[in-house]
């Protein structure tokens, strides 16, 4: 597939109740790469396969949640091309200077329809994942990929009113693919997944009368080995766990926990390639254990009732 326009999603900023527990979590035990920490702070970390300086920011706070979400797009230019249609959707777009965001070239920051902060950015400085680019062999130094085995940033799924609207910006200006839902029994979408790349989904989004909030941030992982290691370490930690299981929604296999401030993770594996070609594949609500967790089939309290 050609990937033009917007990337993938490239950076969450997320709120912790404590530092100290938030690095362990994230960086010892999940075993994402701590870059920096700035003036403010805020703490940097990066998955060893990303190329890009960061794509976790964590900020302490009072309260735990999603500061913004950043997606990557392919040039500068595509940059100007969005804020028109951005601005025509009827959003206002603040634009950011190169630098203000570390490691950052310019942005666009503006307000989804949901109430969470997003930004475009086009550049990042890359820092590569210790195999070089030329002659780069398929393994990275020893002790580069570490605890969990994560490979990278992958998606983030977010809720908040008018949720419809954020599916509306997505698929319209974005050009974003609607891959999967999830519908009441009147046909009424209640949760939408869409991609703009081979992926089953970048971003999902689920109705909620209060905005801004966050339901995961999701890692991807290599293979079905790292799977069961990451789990086994969660084990380990005393990770709180909210499901180990399979979803039938992108066919993935997952693994739900929380970090230490209470925000959810995911790690997964597996999952279908998409192509724009690909049929928009529907669920109904009163099959949502088949569509959520098709091992178990059994749908936590939490898992729609729970959020940052």
């Amino acid at each position: 597939m050609s990937v033009r326009g917007v990337l993938r999603l490239g950076e969450m900023q997320i709120r912790v109740l404590d530092m100290a527990a938030a690095k362990q979590h994230y960086g010892t035990r999940m075993g994402l790469h701590e870059m920096m920490t700035d003036d403010d702070g805020l703490v940097y970390y990066k998955a060893w396969a990303e190329q890009d300086h960061h794509s976790i920011v964590l900020r302490e706070s009072d309260s735990s949640g999603l500061d913004h979400l950043a997606f990557k797009v392919y040039n500068d230019a595509t940059l100007d091309e969005l804020e028109k249609g951005i601005i025509d959707f009827g959003i206002a777009v603040e634009k950011i200077e190169a630098g203000i965001y570390p490691k950052s070239g310019r942005r666009l920051k503006f307000t989804l329809p949901t109430g969470h902060e997003m930004h475009l950015y086009a550049e990042k400085v890359q820092v590569g994942n210790s195999m070089g680019t030329l002659n780069p062999g398929v393994l990275p130094d020893e002790g580069i990929v570490r605890g969990f085995r994560i490979n990278g940033l992958d998606h983030c799924f977010i809720v908040g009113p008018n949720a419809k609207q954020n599916l509306k910006l997505f698929t319209e200006v974005f050009d974003f693919n609607f891959t999967e839902r999830v519908c009441d029994p009147d046909g009424n979408e209640l949760l939408m997944f869409v991609s703009c790349s081979s992926r089953a989904h970048d971003i999902a989004f689920g109705e909620n009368p209060e905005p801004g909030l966050l339901h995961h941030a999701s890692f991807r992982l290599e293979n079905t080995q790292d799977h069961v290691h990451a789990a086994d370490l969660i084990g380990k930690y005393s990770i709180p766990v909210e499901m180990n299981d399979r979803h039938g929604v992108t066919q993935v296999k997952t693994v739900y926990y929380f970090d230490p401030s209470g925000n959810r993770n995911e790690v997964f594996v597996d999952g279908y390639l998409y192509y724009p070609d690909s049929p928009l594949l529907t669920w109904t609500i009163d099959n949502l254990a088949h569509a959520a967790f098709s091992q178990s089939l059994r749908v936590p309290e939490s898992f729609l009732g729970t959020y940052t």
